[in-house]
């Protein structure tokens, strides 16, 4: 891996995408670093700390909330917007023929679209967060004007991150918008060691190393469940035209253990989250019902148990519901039989597409538990330690090292070519 790491600056054209990317990288942090005016970090940062819907969010914007930068929503808004344009496809027929049958013009034309659902969602979500800051005084009262200028500028910034995004998609190496969380996950590592630090004692040591084996342990188990999957062997029949013999040949179809990566951890913040915004948005406003009702909200949703218990459920159903949608076992034997192919004792088809249902069904299975347990990992570490400060974020472990794995592949790739090239 080492090797592969060093011919990354040996060879030229693959050593100007590694500087472009830091180079991107680095604006991106920069723009992180500007704040609207008149924040009060102190109010912001014991806000964030006391907000899990905010704190993830954090997690997902590559940290640009830690001190409400010009680029507050991070890529938020763009990642709703492909994920309702995903869903959108199980409606609409002829959104799912332009995303699957178009190639890649199709592919083209259907980010367009989310591009352009991004817009009213950053408004939206722009005006909302303003609003709620202002309930926590962690910003001043605003103006008409001062309103519509930091919304403009909100959603200016998303779209100045998308752009950065897919630049380094298009001129780099792996995906933009994931390797721009990577960076604001990884940024945050040496605050959370300070802070570790900070809280050290030396009776605490077996507790410090234990936490340390065990997070070598679950990232690991992140690496196997992210890499693991069930090869179904798939044979070919031979095929005579003029004198040549085609097929004959067996291959195999890989199914992945976690067919839905993180997408069902985002569905899942945004639903399990969704009942204390509304309640922190009702606590002001002046009727008796709201406040009850934002009371209630607020304490259901402060229970770790109640918490922690919706949470692994929901996970766990969304990662079944984005497999069914991302994977169409109709479609995939409709494909093998067309090609001449057939899966050893399966007959072709229908059966054929039922097998693979009920195999998909079954590694999901573990795929699925396995998403639920890393989601409610932040609860239960420091239950388990009895140290508020060691906290292992399962969703931020699961990203970072779901991005490495799949820049590395593309690395890999690229190395290949290359070589390729000049043999």
């Amino acid at each position: 891996m080492f090797k592969k790491l060093s011919l990354l600056f040996t060879v030229p054209d693959l050593r100007k995408k590694v500087f472009f990317i830091l180079a991107m990288l680095v604006l991106f942090r920069v723009a992180a670093a500007v704040p609207i005016p008149g924040v009060d970090t102190v109010r912001l940062h014991a806000f964030l700390a006391g907000n899990q819907f905010f704190g993830l969010f954090n997690i997902f914007s590559g940290g640009v909330l830690d001190n409400l930068s010009v680029v507050m929503l991070g890529v938020g808004p763009f990642i709703t917007a492909s994920i309702i344009m995903q869903l959108l496809t199980m409606l609409v027929p002829r959104l799912k023929e332009m995303y699957q049958e178009e190639g890649e013009a199709g592919r083209a034309r259907f980010n367009q679209y989310s591009r352009y659902l991004t817009i009213p969602l950053a408004v939206l979500q722009s005006y909302g967060l303003l609003i709620l800051l202002m309930r926590q005084q962690v910003i001043p009262q605003l103006t008409v004007f001062g309103y519509l200028s930091n919304i403009i500028i909100v959603t200016a910034g998303t779209f100045f991150l998308m752009w950065i995004g897919e630049l380094i998609t298009e001129k780099g190496i792996g995906n933009g918008v994931s390797l721009m969380i990577f960076a604001g996950i990884v940024t945050r590592i040496p605050r959370n060691i300070q802070q570790d630090l900070f809280t050290f004692t030396t009776d605490q040591i077996p507790t410090y190393l234990a936490f340390i084996l065990l997070s070598i342990v679950v990232i690991a188990g992140v690496i196997i469940i992210s890499e693991g999957q069930r090869n179904i062997p798939v044979s070919y029949a031979k095929r005579i035209r003029g004198n040549k013999v085609y097929g004959g040949v067996s291959t195999h179809l890989p199914l992945r253990v976690n067919q839905a990566g993180v997408i069902p951890i985002i569905f899942s913040v945004s639903i399990i989250l969704f009942p204390g915004l509304i309640g922190n948005f009702l606590a002001g406003v002046p009727n008796h019902y709201a406040q009850t009702a934002s009371h209630f909200l607020i304490q259901l949703f402060n229970n770790q148990w109640v918490y922690g218990i919706s949470y692994f459920l929901l996970v766990f159903i969304f990662t079944y519901f984005y497999t069914a949608i991302t994977f169409e076992p109709e479609q995939i034997a409709d494909n093998i039989q067309k090609q001449g192919g057939f899966i050893l004792g399966i007959r072709p088809g229908r059966p054929t597409a039922e097998y693979l249902s009920s195999i998909i069904n079954r590694i999901t299975l573990a795929g699925g538990l396995f998403l639920g347990a890393v989601a409610v990992l932040p609860i239960v570490i420091p239950r388990i330690f009895g140290i508020p400060a060691l906290t292992l974020g399962g969703t931020a472990l699961l990203i970072v090292v779901s991005v490495v794995l799949e820049t590395m592949k593309q690395i890999e790739a690229q190395l290949v070519m290359k070589e390729y090239e000049n043999f």
